[in-house]
Formats: structure tokens, sequence, C-alpha cells
């Protein structure tokens, strides 16, 4: 039997639910190997504790030889009927988190006086900690996130503008061989880094400013995700001492990581280096997030968060400094949780470096 179906009942099990329904398409894909975007159509995966699953399937859907049990519906059949006629309405159902009103009303209306909970992460506590097959595809994206941000502090120089800058980081990875970028590169001059999450306009490269690169790959359906952040010239005494103070705080919070540590703790570790020096206002987000098929997934390393690091776990360490009307800086890795420690997906260096002339003075 497939081994994550296994875990996700044991997650079941766990919560006392006898049945659940799947519907994020990535979830359905993580448990059956069959890959649809349903946009508005219905897409379901009925998993009950024992027997064989079900899949809802509307005939569009390109899908030759359903691993499972599948019951077919065209876009003039009502397939929440369908569903209504397979779960067992004396028992609670449990749903994702994101299955549309449209037709989680409707079913409940058709199983009156069903209990109905969110159930979602019997499936995402699961996919929160990869598998090895899953481990050695993030290890690839992140390879060649390294790659091309490596060629994109070559590329920048003074007097282009973020635009351009972001294009070429979206165009090499295509050259990769990637399905695309996992989130919308972010590129960052100057006063612009002071939003975390800026997104690229005309904004010309002078001289002085500093120069953020938030950027993340697709591949082979598995997402990257890093950040750096340089200076066009040599950083002021400022600069110079924020930039130390972030890189500081990551590898503070890298160096936590382990089986059994708290996710709170971890967060505390950079925030309180950051805190010590006074800039604690200043870094104004959680630490990172888990990422896996998307870019956030469920699953945090924040100040809320008091569950505990397991192997195989997957999230990115980025503590930040924004100082409005003047600069920003963000260093962010990937961490994947091992028996032992965590291994650091990213091998980019960290210090600041000078970009955007002919020489570039790496520090």
């Amino acid at each position: 039997m497939n081994q994550r179906i296994v875990r996700v009942r044991a997650a079941m099990q766990a919560q006392g639910l006898t049945q659940i329904l799947v519907s994020d398409p990535k979830s359905v894909w993580y448990l059956t190997g069959v890959e649809v975007e349903p946009y508005e159509r219905l897409l379901a995966l009925y998993l009950p504790l024992n027997g064989e699953p079900t899949l809802f399937l509307n005939r569009l859907f390109n899908v030759p030889n359903p691993p499972c049990k599948a019951v077919w519906h065209d876009d003039a059949q009502d397939p929440v009927a369908q569903i209504a006629a397979v779960v067992n309405t004396a028992e609670t159902l449990g749903i994702d988190k994101e299955w549309p009103a449209k037709f989680l009303i409707p079913l409940m209306q058709r199983c009156h006086g069903m209990d109905v909970v969110l159930a979602s992460d019997c499936v995402d506590d699961c996919r929160a900690c990869k598998d090895e097959t899953e481990q050695t595809l993030m290890r690839e994206a992140s390879r060649i996130n390294d790659e091309v941000n490596a060629a994109v502090k070559q590329y920048i120089r003074v007097g282009m503008t973020e635009k351009q800058a972001a294009r070429f980081v979206d165009e090499q990875y295509l050259a990769h061989g990637c399905e695309g970028n996992s989130f919308t590169t972010i590129v960052s001059f100057g006063a612009n880094a002071a939003d975390p999450h800026h997104e690229p306009d005309d904004t010309v490269l002078q001289p002085g400013q500093c120069v953020l690169v938030d950027m993340g790959c697709r591949k082979n359906r598995y997402c990257s995700d890093m950040t750096r952040t340089w200076f066009a010239g040599t950083p002021t005494e400022k600069q110079a001492a924020v930039h130390d103070l972030v890189r500081r705080a990551n590898l503070a919070a890298e160096a936590l990581v382990k089986p059994g540590v708290r996710l709170c703790d971890v967060d505390a570790a950079a925030r309180q280096v950051i805190a010590q020096a006074g800039y604690g206002p200043y870094f104004n987000h959680r630490l990172g997030h888990f990422i896996g098929q998307t870019d956030h997934e469920k699953g945090d390393v924040s100040s809320a968060n008091t569950a505990v690091a397991k192997p195989g776990m997957i999230f990115s360490i980025e503590p930040g400094i924004y100082l409005p009307g003047e600069f920003g800086v963000r260093i962010e890795d990937l961490v994947l949780v091992t028996e032992t420690g965590c291994e650091v997906l990213n091998r980019e260096d960290k210090n600041w470096a000078c970009v955007g002339n002919d020489e570039l003075d790496n520090r």
C-alpha cells in the first residue's frame, strides 16, 4: 500500500476520524499520483480509514488509469450527489482546508446531521515531513537556485532596473529546465528593500544602494527559496553592520535546528540576536515558513508555533532588518531537519559583497 496513505490514515486514527475528503490538488497528487488542476470544477479524494479510496473526477480531466476506484461526472451532472452517496453520514467527515463553499455547503445539506470537521492536518502534517524522494528533489531545486543566484550576482549592474534583474532570474530558471519560479521573483534596490514583499519595478540601481534578491524555482514539482543581499559598491559602516547582524541571526537559528527543538525557540534564537543590537522592531515577520510542492506550505517558524522540529521537515530561515526610507537586509536559506541536526540546502556565500561593476569585491 502507498506509504503516504498509511501515514495519513495513522493521523486520521489519532484524530478519531474514519473518513476524510481531500481536495487540495497537490495533496491528491501526493497520495495518488494523479495530477489535475481542476480550476472551478470538482476534484476530490475520499479516503476511508479502511477500504479502497475513491477519486471523484470530471471527464475533462486527463486521467487514463486512475490508481483507485474512480467515480466520473461531466458538467451536466452533480458530483456532490455522488460524494453524498459514498460518505458514511453516521460518522464525522474530515474536510480539506480550502474546499470551496459551493461544494461543501451542498454536501452538508444533502447529508443533514453529519458532523463535518477541518481535517487537512492529517495530510498536511505528513507532507511537512518529506520522504527520501522528496528530499532529493528539494536538494536539486536548491542547487539550481544557488547556481542562478550566483549568476544574477554577476549580472546585476548599476543603471539596471529591478525588472531587468528579475527577468534574468526567471529566464535562467527556464534555461535550467525548471517549470518556472515558485513565486514572483523579488528584486529590491535601495529603500525598496525595506518592504519585505516589494515587487520589482522600474527603479534603477544607483551606486551605494543595497541589492536584495529573493528567488525560488520549481523543478519536478518541488520548490526552492533563498534570499541574498549585496551592495552596489562598498557598503557604508551601517549597511555592513546590519548585514553582518542579519547573517549572525541566520547562523544562530540554523545552529539550533534539530529534532525535538521547538520552532518558536528557533525563531527566538534569531530574534534575540537582532533585538540585542537594538533592531528588534525592524525584524517584523516570522523567521520562516515550510516549503515543498508550494513555496508556502502548512507550518511556520514563528514565536507562536510551539511544535517541534521533526526529521524530514524543510523550512526557511530568513531573518531580516528593514529600515524605512534607507535599506533592508534579508538572508534566507532552506534547512532540512535530519536525524541529528539539520542540512542547509543553500550553499551560496551569505557575506555581503559588492556588485554592479566589473570588479566584484567579495568580502
